[in-house]
């Protein structure tokens, strides 16, 4: 009797709603459950960084209220976006939307991923592949993706941002970009990417954080440029394991800044600076603090991978440190399940 896999289900951790809110303003993640608990928990920190009048605390209590709200609409809404620009959008670039091809990706890349499921392979042998940015911190580079591929893809991406179709933002940090599941990159691009490609690599360098066990991801692209996004703010990433990957344009500044793992931004004292080398991609845990220094000059586009493990997540969530409390969502969510993978009977479906 033949057996398949049932589709898993994935989900979102409640602190999502309440955990981790940023506000730009003041430079700060906050945790929020009503105004006492922010004047409680915040309190001082706020008033040091500008918020001292009544109007001020005023403005910020509507401004998290209302991103509550938001995070609260976010999976229909994207659905519905996606499903309209599926019916709707004409792309520049068709030939982007093609499963992932060996040509579009670079010879190291394959070169490192060929390795990493060879017999025999070791961690030893993988970082010959690789430039380790990091030992101390566990960062590396590769190149990831051929130079025509980077510029057809930025292609298709500006030729969708100027266009009528609804967008949604990459995340509560950056306002400029494109989310790559709505686009319909998902499953041509960045499934394979991660399936065949990414989680050999990550077996070998991250396998205490589920790098074998990678089961979904969050793939979007951010964009900065004068007048737009110009950095960004220290962070750690709701995910695993990270990759980074430099897609252009003409640029300076914006290099990325790392400190400790779950490091408070607070603490933050020599961070290691990493600058961008287009067609690169930089590979790091999600819990390694980190942000972008501000653009100088130009435009700078980044393709960002959050790499998550079920069976990582589901008995800690990276943002609230906790038990994950689940709640049901669209598609790949934060990456969550509520139980181990099961198997339906082929029969029982035809």
């Amino acid at each position: 009797m033949a057996t398949v896999a049932a589709p898993r289900r994935f989900c979102r951790c409640a602190c999502f709603y309440t955990g981790n809110l940023y506000v730009a303003r003041y430079g700060l993640h906050v945790r929020f459950r009503g105004e006492q608990q922010l004047r409680r928990d915040y309190g001082p920190i706020l008033r040091s960084r500008g918020c001292v009048s009544t109007k001020d605390f005023q403005q910020l209590l509507a401004e998290l209220e209302q991103e509550v709200e938001r995070r609260q609409r976010l999976g229909p809404e994207s659905a519905a976006r996606k499903a309209l620009i599926a019916s709707s959008y004409h792309p520049a670039r068709p030939e982007v939307y093609d499963s992932l091809q060996d040509a579009a990706l670079a010879p190291e890349f394959l070169a490192a991923a060929e390795y990493s499921v060879s017999p025999g392979a070791d961690i030893k042998g993988l970082l010959q592949r690789l430039e380790t940015v990091s030992e101390e911190k566990r960062i590396y580079r590769v190149p990831v993706f051929t130079a025509p591929f980077c510029q057809a893809l930025l292609e298709e991406l500006e030729h969708f941002e100027q266009s009528d179709m609804p967008k949604g933002r990459p995340n509560t940090m950056n306002n400029y970009g494109v989310l790559l599941h709505e686009l319909g990159l998902d499953e041509p691009l960045m499934t394979p990417l991660r399936e065949r490609f990414l989680q050999p690599l990550m077996a070998l360098l991250y396998p205490d954080c589920g790098g074998g066990r990678l089961d979904s991801h969050r793939a979007f692209v951010v964009k900065y440029a004068l007048g737009q996004d110009l950095e960004l703010g220290c962070h750690y990433d709701n995910a695993e394991l990270t990759l980074n990957v430099a897609l252009g344009k003409v640029f300076t500044g914006g290099a990325l800044y790392f400190g400790g793992l779950f490091q408070a931004p607070a603490a933050l004292t020599e961070p290691l600076e990493v600058e961008h080398v287009v067609g690169q991609g930089v590979l790091h845990r999600g819990g390694q603090l980190h942000g972008a220094r501000p653009l100088g000059t130009g435009e700078r586009w980044n393709l960002v991978v959050w790499l998550r493990a079920s069976a990582v997540r589901n008995r800690l969530c990276p943002m609230c440190h906790c038990e994950p409390d689940l709640v049901d969502d669209e598609g790949f969510s934060d990456g969550f399940t509520r139980e181990e993978p099961t198997t339906v009977d082929v029969c029982a479906l035809t």
